[in-house]
């Protein structure tokens, strides 16, 4: 911001503050604590606004509706100004005869952002727009801050998600996103409720950080003299219930992971995880397939949606592709790179230094992350990983190297995890062990050895499927959203 544009900021501050003592010297109450209306602003639209002229006269509409003034147009003795909701727009129209000199010279105090309520019977211009004569306006809230130029005030991409409130004030379509996002969250609940799954809550602090591959982030109990973790993952304490009887859980839950940030990645980001014992994953598939097609369904229309350039079409089935062979298809390496283990393990190497893929698992994942991912558009399950970059996942029935594990990839973004479940302790404990010998070879992206976890395993934990999926990308998804930040109100930030 220019020094000019920063003085005329400033006496704006100080023209507002003025404003709102001399509202306070008029007997004005600036902190009302509540606000009775008829209508939202939406509701008044929607309402009234396809009603002609005479219409409105006939049924004599009076209304009391609430918003943040975002236009005003005054012509001497009358004004024109416009409030919203944050999802629609009314006109109003105050007149001095009508309302009075003094309740005119009031209104005179209000300026753009001030929140107010409006009554009056409603009437349309004669260009056709609906609008309010008031025969009173209500003062409620003070704007003490000039609101941004709408074209020019919040280009910063970081300055709106910094001080959201004022993106969604000026943005309707913002609020629109979040809403969407409420709705994917409230369809997913009835879904699963509906299918006799419970609800549950779990730890948010772990004393060893598991569930998934990832770096977690640390911190200390004081009374306890504990290190704790922030969970990555809801999944070791959800199968414990699984163990205990509860054979159909779900979560909604908020997980952390210390790691990059981009346009598919926040450290802390928002994950449903299920399990429905007796089932495997390939039932997962299944559920997956009616979950997100009826979410489309519901909430966008239609099986198909606009993501940028594409259009993404969960009409089932969706594909089914297994690992290697979408290593193969995507890569361009010819398929007698991937025979020569230790080859592959060196290129692997060169690609991803900092990732160590000293092995051929781990090799064919950087292969994957490299080539695969941002190729699939539509969505897939990419089945059968290396059983090695799959710590809780059943090894394949088909192939002992391979795990009953899929990932659903839509828009060139992993949105769905799910395995079925190793149930055995004892190759559970073999898993980790090989994961902690890992570890000591500097891979930093390695699964703790849990031995809490595995002494539950050993009261005996059935067949389970299970899953999680991101609500942030699910919703970038359908909100047709390219970064994450899009669709988080409030993204990790570097402090100002």
């Amino acid at each position: 911001m220019s020094p000019k544009n920063e003085v005329a900021e400033l006496d704006q501050d100080v023209a507002r503050r003025d404003k709102l003592r001399r509202l306070a010297e008029a007997g004005v109450p600036l902190f009302p604590y509540t606000a009775a209306g008829t209508h939202s602003v939406q509701e008044a639209v929607d309402a009234f606004s396809g009603l002609a002229a005479a219409e409105l006269e006939e049924k004599a509409a009076k209304v009391v509706v609430r918003g943040r003034i975002l236009s005003i147009r005054k012509m001497g003795r009358a004004t024109f100004f416009h409030i919203s909701d944050g999802r629609a727009k009314l006109q109003a129209y105050i007149r001095e005869d009508k309302a009075g000199p003094e309740a005119y010279e009031r209104f005179g105090l209000l300026d753009l952002g001030d929140v107010v309520a409006v009554a009056g019977p409603l009437f349309k211009t004669r260009t056709g727009e609906l609008t309010v004569l008031c025969d009173a306006v209500t003062f409620l809230a003070k704007c003490l801050h000039p609101l941004p130029e709408k074209w020019h005030g919040l280009q910063d991409v970081e300055l709106r998600y910094r001080q959201r409130h004022l993106d969604l004030i000026m943005s309707p379509e913002v609020g629109e996103v979040f809403r969407l996002r409420s709705a994917i969250v409230a369809h997913i609940r009835r879904f699963f409720d509906g299918r006799g799954y419970i609800e549950v809550e779990t730890p948010m602090m772990h004393a060893v950080p598991g569930g998934a591959l990832a770096r977690p982030f640390k911190t200390f109990h004081n009374t306890l003299g504990l290190d704790l973790y922030l969970r990555i993952a809801p999944e070791l304490f959800l199968k414990r219930l699984v163990v205990g009887g509860l054979d159909k859980v779900y979560e909604i839950n908020r997980s952390f992971r210390n790691e990059g940030i981009d346009a598919q990645h926040n450290p802390e980001f928002t994950m449903l995880e299920f399990y429905e014992a007796y089932k495997d994953y390939f039932d997962m598939m299944d559920l997956t397939e009616e979950l997100l097609t009826g979410l489309a369904v519901a909430l966008r229309g239609g099986e198909e949606v606009p993501f940028g350039d594409h259009r993404i079409s969960f009409k089932r089935p969706y594909k089914r592709l297994k690992f290697v062979d979408a290593c193969v298809q995507y890569s361009g390496l010819a398929p007698s790179r991937f025979a020569d283990r230790p080859g592959l393990v060196a290129f692997a190497e060169g690609l991803a230094p900092e990732k160590k893929p000293l092995t051929y698992g781990k090799a064919l994942d950087v292969v994957f992350d490299r080539f695969v991912k941002d190729a699939i558009v539509q969505p897939t399950f990419i089945t059968n990983p290396p059983r090695e970059i799959s710590p809780l996942a059943k090894t394949s029935r088909e192939n002992p190297e391979e795990a009953e594990r899929f990932e659903l990839l839509v828009a060139g973004m992993e949105v769905a995890n799910a395995f079925s479940e190793l149930t055995d302790p004892a190759e559970q404990r073999a898993r980790f062990e090989e994961q902690a010998e890992e570890k000591r070879k500097g891979d930093e992206e390695t699964h703790p050895v849990d031995t809490d976890y595995v002494e539950a395993l050993e009261y005996g934990l059935p067949p389970t499927g299970g899953e999680g999926i991101g609500i942030d990308r699910l919703t970038m998804i359908l909100a047709n959203r390219r970064s994450i930040r899009e669709v988080i109100l409030f993204p990790l930030l570097r402090p100002r």
